[in-house]
């Protein structure tokens, strides 16, 4: 799908600008780095997005990106730091992508994982398959396996994915990680199994709680699914569990890069 070059700014749709009134950026509301960190949130940015996420989801998600969004858009354009028809640069370079992975299962049991997604460019629409990031596959996970109590294999899987996502080589204090090693201890002294902590009480909303991301990649999943199967002693990681869920998303997205 052929990319259009960004919308310049009309004058007609600018206010005066405030003088000394900074933008809010995409780094001000979300955890993103590089250079989108620094870029305005524009009203065209929002659009594209609600138009990936109904696509996807099939309605609006309030609460989520496409809100928050729309109201630093509209903060900026009242300011006069944008116009009503601008659009960031990389937004329309790369467009906006809304992805999940979805689980089939027979009598309750994961039998298989595919993804369904998005993707909508400035001034046109499409459906494509969309890359999926680390925290993604982790709510994935939350999804096909909540149910599961956390032990000490999947706590050791989420422990690599929020490393591999971050770019760290240490636990975050009060992150993912941490808190799964917390509830697998936990759990081990736990007789009552409605007691437990479960997989979907860690990893639901799992893209808020990281505070980096990347898209998972096949070195990613391998090292998590070595950490998941080493710590556990299995031969396989547990379908539908954070392990099988990253590797899903990896070969999403070299199917993507080499189709």
């Amino acid at each position: 799908m052929s990319q259009e070059q960004p919308k310049r700014p009309r004058d007609e749709h600018r206010r005066e600008q405030q003088p000394g009134v900074e933008p809010i950026k995409y780094g001000n509301v979300f955890s993103v780095s590089g250079d989108l960190a620094s870029k305005p949130i524009a009203p065209q940015d929002a659009a594209m997005m609600q138009s990936a996420e109904a696509t996807v989801l099939g309605e609006p998600q309030r609460g989520g990106p496409v809100d928050a969004m729309r109201a630093a858009a509209a903060w900026n354009e009242r300011a006069g730091l944008v116009g009503h028809e601008d659009v960031t640069d990389v937004a329309a370079k790369e467009g906006a992508t809304v992805g999940r992975i979805v689980s089939e299962r027979v009598a309750g049991q994961v039998v298989g994982q595919s993804v369904e997604g998005a993707t909508a460019a400035a001034g046109a629409q499409g459906t494509q398959k969309s890359a999926i990031t680390i925290s993604k596959a982790l709510e994935a996970a939350a999804q096909s396996a909540g149910d599961k109590p956390v032990d000490r294999s999947d706590a050791a899987a989420i422990l690599v994915a929020e490393l591999r996502a971050t770019g760290t080589t240490v636990a975050i204090p009060g992150g993912l990680g941490t808190s799964a090693e917390t509830a697998a201890a936990y759990n081990e002294g736990t007789r009552r199994e409605d007691a437990k902590i479960k997989i979907s009480d860690l990893l639901t909303g799992a893209t808020l709680k990281l505070p980096a991301d990347k898209l998972a990649s096949r070195e990613d999943a391998e090292q998590v699914v070595n950490a998941e199967v080493r710590t556990g002693g299995k031969t396989a990681a547990h379908p539908g569990g954070v392990a099988a869920s990253v590797a899903v998303a990896a070969r999403l997205n070299e199917s993507i890069t080499n189709p």
